[in-house]
């Protein structure tokens, strides 16, 4: 990844980081991105030394204005945008998806799903219209299946599968657009689903583990690479086995 530049959202911990940690690491020069200065600073000084260069910004990604101030940002201090990363989410509700709030409903929307557009049209019209890139956008293994308790977070996961497929047929040749569906990966976000029953759960998969950030780190550094120049359209499942044990769902609780 050496002289590329990659933009990484919800970057300040977990997956986020991880990739952004990755990316540096092959010499990537990264802007991350998130909500909070505070979280953004430390996730930087902990790539500290790395062989790429790691700068930050603040961002809603809910937010267009904010998407394209961002991209233009990202030009402007680093020089070029080849790797955009859409991996922000969030699931502020848990329970069935006929009792959601509209507030909660469109929430998540517009983080999960209608960010991965913004942020793709900023990157696209700024940069990579004219000199092509990369998108990878963070799917899940529930967006493969329906499992209880988070299925609205499930659909937006699921938008972002065909999304992905509609953007690559829209934005080949010239860009490269991807997604990765983790299982359940130990993050502060999903915490609520693995700490209660993390060894019951991990019994159950063919690992005998869950998941950890680099997991999808390592697999997301293969997928914006271009080891990967003949992949897009494509939606990378690192479970563990969740999938293939699943029985009539996907479910990871």
């Amino acid at each position: 990844m050496d002289g590329k530049t990659a933009l990484v959202t919800g970057a300040s911990r977990g997956i986020g980081l991880a990739i952004a940690q990755r990316l540096c690491e092959a010499g990537a020069n990264v802007l991350l991105v998130s909500r909070k200065a505070e979280g953004l600073a430390d996730a930087v000084a902990s790539l500290h030394g790395l062989d790429g260069h790691a700068s930050w910004a603040v961002a809603h990604v809910a937010k267009e204005e904010d998407a394209q101030r961002t991209v233009e940002t990202c030009l402007e201090r680093l020089g070029s945008l080849d790797v955009l990363v859409n991996n922000a989410g969030t699931n502020p509700y848990f329970g069935p998806m006929l009792e959601i709030s509209p507030a909660l409903l469109q929430k998540t929307y517009e983080i999960n799903q209608a960010s991965v557009v913004l942020w793709s049209q900023a990157a696209w019209r700024s940069a990579m219209a004219e000199n092509g890139g990369v998108i990878l956008n963070m799917a899940s293994v529930g967006g493969l299946g329906p499992e209880p308790m988070i299925g609205w977070y499930d659909v937006t996961k699921a938008a972002i599968i065909h999304i992905t497929k509609q953007l690559a047929y829209e934005l080949g040749p010239t860009v490269r657009v991807n997604a990765i569906a983790p299982g359940l990966v130990k993050t502060e976000l999903a915490r609520a689903l693995w700490e209660p029953g993390e060894e019951a759960i991990a019994a159950r998969l063919p690992m005998r583990r869950l998941g950890v950030p680099d997991d999808i780190a390592t697999a997301s550094l293969f997928m914006v690479s271009d080891e990967a120049s003949w992949i897009t359209g494509q939606t990378l499942v690192v479970d563990g086995g969740t999938s293939n044990m699943a029985s009539g769902g996907v479910s990871i609780t």
